[in-house]
């Protein structure tokens, strides 16, 4: 074959090759944080149990997202009171406000905003934290003192993710009916025995379990990402400063987000 020939194919291979090189980056970044994950998961049972960090990242997790929780939850009900109340008039069902409002906040919007509320307030705390670790060599200096940096900085906070979600997705959800409660019946006049027993009568058992299922997914999601980011902020191409935590901290917020929303995709096409 000619060079010519050669250069040509070369060039119209091109487009393969970045694709191919693009796919095999993302399978070994996903087996890489799969593998970090099963390793703090596993390590959390390790002895002796280190219940006093668990229920210091559980406090930081989730005792300290309360508030922004019960405001998103009840703007977030509300909203839907609003809009279901306008949108259910028009048909002459406005009796069913309160299953509407119930079944998306249970099924959907109450695992997914928690998850993101979360992610803003405490997976960038997260990544940011472990991160300035990296950059300042204590990660190093555990190692050094033979500890596990995994046993002692992510595992503690895998454990308080998975405990700390699916409550805080149970507040979410019960903050946002009685903030449909409060537009459909006190503002816009819909009976409330009414609205409450559409709400009890249409919400299943696998609609709760549905909703709490994706609050575990989305606790692992988040957990790892931000923290896999923190930790491996050394090897960022942006630099190993201040520069390389501030990109860190930006990517785990960014990709978790995009995963919560993928996740939530997969799962409720599962679970329907």
């Amino acid at each position: 074959m000619k060079k010519t020939e050669q250069n040509a194919l070369a060039t119209a291979l091109l487009p393969a090759s970045a694709i191919g090189r693009w796919a095999i980056f993302i399978i070994r970044e996903l087996g890489r944080i799969a593998i970090f994950f099963v390793k703090g998961f596993l390590l959390i049972f390790s002895l002796p149990l280190q219940m006093s960090k668990i229920i210091e990242q559980i406090y930081f997790i989730g005792t300290k997202s309360i508030l922004v929780i019960c405001l998103t939850g009840a703007f977030t009900g509300m909203v839907l009171g609003l809009q279901g109340y306008y949108t259910l008039v028009k048909f002459g069902s406005e009796g069913l406000l309160g299953a509407a409002v119930a079944l998306s906040l249970i099924r959907e919007l109450g695992p997914v905003l928690s998850a993101i509320m979360v992610i803003g307030r405490a997976g960038s705390a997260m990544a940011a934290e472990i991160g300035i670790m990296r950059i300042s060599e204590q990660i190093d200096a555990l190692e050094t003192m033979d500890i596990n940096p995994l046993r002692f900085l992510i595992s503690p906070r895998i454990a308080a993710a998975l405990i700390s979600f699916p409550l805080l997705t149970a507040i979410f959800d019960v903050i946002g009916i009685f903030g449909g409660y409060m537009t459909g019946s006190v503002l816009l006049g819909i009976d409330p025995a009414i609205y409450f027993y559409r709400a009890q009568t249409s919400v299943l058992m696998k609609d709760i379990a549905g909703g709490f299922y994706k609050s575990l997914a989305f606790a692992v999601v988040v957990v790892t990402i931000c923290c896999f980011q923190g930790y491996y902020t050394h090897m960022r191409a942006e630099g190993f400063g201040a520069k390389g935590v501030s990109f860190s901290t930006t990517s785990a917020v960014v990709i978790s987000s995009v995963l919560v929303l993928i996740v939530d995709y997969v799962m409720t096409s599962f679970l329907i």
